[in-house]
């Protein structure tokens, strides 16, 4: 993947440059992080998909390996983003589904989670192999997550000789705690030491040089770590560059990695220019856009109520809470408040669990009914001025029709905006 390997180049030559990596599978996600590439002139946009979300057995999204690239290449098409301009990484692929099994069985089913994720076009590659299966020991001992990756990256690498294109890109490491943010409140975080960050680049180094996967190595572009950042239900750790200097300069003698920094969603804008500038040029966003959908869908909500007559309105909201106290499955096991706490954590959580709510088919015609109704009735500049400021603005500047869609799509551009800036350098900024 030329592009990913120039901008590391680039990074690692003294350049403040990153990349966002948006983790996503929602169709307005989607398009909002191809329209915003569109309107700020990104040469690359990256998408990615997770273990979970994407594979073999569909995921929770439903979604194969393939039916995720045609799903992403449709909202490229429909928007007018050349698909060349798009890169597809697969995040934190391993066992992580089959944990419950034992470690030959998951690490088989991990074999063909990538064998897939390679032929479908997927090309940044996140090998994570950090968790331990059923009678495994807990934590695993850095060589065996360095083999179980190992083997992996040789089943990629095999699948990229089979079916051709550029050859993949790898990331090696994970964070803690695990991705998608912390279940419990958190403490401070620890980050990750020097010498525990150059531990595992070394392992795995020495392992695939073992197992005769050096013209893969050089093409590994990054590591995960742990900076300090997380996000729990009601707060957010914002990154400190005095506790990370140390790991921050850990791999300034390694001409060809850089860090990729998960759970960065929330983070201020400052921070995620911090970050970039201390060598974690790969920012990994996914609750923190989806979360902004939620606030769009609620504002469209809002404006509903006030604008639409009462026997015609969706009832949205409330069906999206009905459905998700139906169906508990996706929070039960993260949200262990009552009552109102509950209702509060089921909505605002910044961990997102409703996020997993949305392709419901009862929530799907109340939100069509929502937005068929504000597309028959366009609402007032006044109440969008109210409710979604953001999407107000862009309408005033001019080229933006009103559309339920489009207040969506210009509300999550907002939050997309700060990754931009903390990823490109002023100068470049100015130039576009």
């Amino acid at each position: 993947m030329k592009a990913m390997l120039d901008l590391v180049a680039r990074h690692k030559a003294g350049q403040a440059v990153g990349i966002t990596s948006v983790c996503s599978a929602h169709p307005l996600v989607v398009e909002a992080t191809f329209v915003h590439a569109l309107k700020r002139k990104s040469d690359v946009t990256l998408i990615e998909a997770t273990c979970n979300q994407v594979n073999q057995d569909g995921g929770y999204t439903g979604m194969k390996p393939a039916d995720f690239v045609a799903f992403v290449h449709a909202i490229a098409d429909k928007v007018g983003l050349a698909r060349q301009r798009i890169l597809l990484g697969g995040d934190h692929l391993g066992p992580n589904p089959w944990t419950h099994l034992g470690a030959d069985e998951a690490m088989q089913k991990a074999e063909v989670l990538i064998e897939q994720y390679v032929a479908a076009g997927f090309r940044k590659i996140h090998a994570d192999c950090s968790m331990s299966c059923a009678g495994d020991p807990v934590p695993l001992p850095e060589e065996t997550i360095a083999r179980r990756a190992a083997r992996l990256i040789a089943i990629a690498e095999a699948t990229h000789a089979r079916v051709g294109g550029e050859p993949p890109v790898y990331v090696i490491g994970t964070e803690v705690p695990v991705p998608g943010g912390a279940n419990e409140d958190l403490p401070e975080l620890e980050v990750t030491t020097p010498e525990a960050a150059l531990a595992t680049i070394e392992t795995h180094k020495a392992i695939f040089a073992e197992l005769g996967l050096t013209a893969a190595w050089s093409r590994v572009i990054a590591t995960v770590v742990q900076p300090g950042v997380e996000f729990d239900h009601h707060k957010v750790i914002d990154y400190n560059r005095a506790r990370a200097v140390k790991l921050s300069h850990a791999i300034d003698s390694l001409p060809t990695i850089v860090f990729e920094a998960h759970s960065t969603d929330y983070q201020t804008p400052k921070a995620l220019k911090q970050l970039v500038e201390d060598h974690f040029a790969i920012l990994k966003v996914g609750p923190g856009v989806t979360f902004a959908l939620r606030e769009a869908l609620w504002a469209l909500d809002a404006i509903e109520g006030e604008w639409i007559a009462p026997d015609k309105q969706s009832g949205f909201r409330e069906v999206v809470i009905d459905r998700m106290t139906a169906e508990p499955r996706n929070w039960a096991k993260y949200y262990h408040a009552t009552g109102a706490a509950l209702q509060f954590d089921l909505q605002y959580s910044l961990s997102d669990r409703i996020r997993y709510y949305w392709p419901d088919d009862q929530i799907q015609v109340a939100q069509d009914r929502l937005f068929g109704n504000l597309t028959q009735s366009p609402p007032p500049l006044a109440l969008v001025s109210q409710y979604l400021p953001d999407a107000y603005a862009s309408i005033r500047a001019g080229g933006l029709k009103l559309t339920p869609e489009n207040l969506v799509i210009a509300h999550i551009g907002a939050t997309l905006d700060a990754y931009l800036a903390a990823c490109t350098p002023i100068l470049e900024l100015i130039d576009a």
